[in-house]
């Protein structure tokens, strides 16, 4: 029993004192990284936009009358004062002649009225009539000449009736649908138009702007620098024009909150079409010499941003970021340094002072020389 109890003290002593196994590390995570660089990155405010003519005309007729002549056809590309369409011009060519008729024997009579004039101003000097048959004659020429203001003014509407029967095109643009055919009867100021001109080159968008950011906007305008405005389609994919900020409403809708602004596009293609739905995009500012990193490095927890920087010994650390700016698929960023790896993939298990190892991306290994064979 004594050997038996030394035996067991003796086992318990030397399980105790004997040395333990080492924990096994955890395996290093693998991860994608990319650099930090430095470069310049482009600041845009963006909103939805619409498509606006900066001038768009209703052809309606001055006059009434029948059509006789259309000479344009729908969606054609008319000049300034290109000739539309004619209202038979009969009547108001004789109303024209009958204005002239009765304004040249008015002026007849104002002429004769002056004659008698002259007569009795000299039988008046010696005597020979009374002053009020000179009054009276005096009178008798201005209402003659009243008379011949009135015919003047007369003929001149009778001559714009007959201008206006040539109806032109006020501005440069293309026409829309026709409204009227040859043998129609239009009435004078109707509501439905002849047709419709809508200027293309150039032609505007209107898009709102945030209050928030209208002191940005306003000071770089100060500056006298065109800021460029981009059209883009509905998905933001492509670019359908580039244009100009004109200029920014004077007042801020207090339902929205934002203030709309109009960008000018040359349209010489006619990519813009009026009314259209369009994304612009308007580049407030450029920052220079900042540091570069893919937006899939930054990590959000709550209202923070963080990205995770591989250290020399292959491990990682976290660190606070300030997004100063964001295009595409790159972000402008603070708190990390040019050069620094930072960890853009496989943040399942990662945390502080995890180990990492870099694995090779697609593009890594397409770039990557082919091993000899021999």
């Amino acid at each position: 029993m004594v050997l038996a109890v030394l035996l067991a003290i003796w086992l318990i002593v030397h399980e105790v004192l004997k040395p333990k196994p080492k924990p096994v590390a955890p395996p290093a995570i693998p991860v994608a990284t990319a650099p930090v660089t430095l470069g310049n990155i482009d600041v845009y405010l963006d909103a939805l936009g619409t498509v606006t003519p900066v001038y768009t005309v209703t052809m309606v007729s001055r006059v009434a009358g029948e059509i006789t002549e259309v000479q344009f056809k729908e969606g054609q590309i008319v000049k300034k004062n290109d000739l539309l369409a004619v209202i038979d011009p009969r009547p108001y060519v004789a109303a024209l002649l009958q204005a002239q008729g009765q304004l040249i024997r008015d002026e007849a009579a104002l002429k004769n009225a002056r004659i008698d004039l002259v007569r009795y101003q000299n039988s008046f000097k010696e005597h020979a009539i009374p002053e009020q048959e000179l009054a009276t004659q005096q009178a008798t020429v201005d209402e003659d000449e009243g008379t011949v203001k009135l015919d003047q003014g007369n003929l001149a509407a009778a001559q714009v009736n007959v201008d206006y029967t040539r109806i032109v095109a006020p501005i440069a643009g293309r026409v829309g649908l026709r409204n009227i055919d040859p043998g129609n009867v239009v009435p004078a100021n109707g509501t439905s138009g002849l047709c419709v001109i809508t200027q293309l080159q150039p032609i505007t968008v209107i898009f709102t702007i945030a209050e928030d950011e209208i002191d940005g906007v306003t000071a770089q305008m100060a500056t006298g620098r065109a800021m460029q405005v981009l059209a883009l389609d509905r998905s933001k994919q492509q670019q359908i024009a580039s244009g100009t900020l004109l200029t920014v409403d004077n007042q801020v809708n207090t339902t929205t909150g934002t203030v709309r602004a109009r960008a000018t596009f040359p349209n010489t293609r006619n990519e813009l079409f009026p009314s259209q739905f369009v994304n612009a995009r308007l580049l407030l500012k450029t920052l220079t010499q900042v540091n570069l990193v893919p937006q899939s490095a930054i990590q959000r927890n709550n209202d923070v941003a963080f990205v995770y920087a591989v250290q020399p010994d292959s491990t990682v650390q976290s660190r606070n970021v300030k997004i100063l700016a964001t295009e595409g698929e790159t972000s402008a960023v603070t708190g990390v340094n040019p050069g620094e790896q930072l960890v853009t993939d496989g943040f399942d298990k990662l945390q502080n002072g995890s180990k990492i190892v870099p694995r090779k991306t697609a593009t890594s290994e397409a770039q990557a020389p082919a091993k000899k064979t021999g």
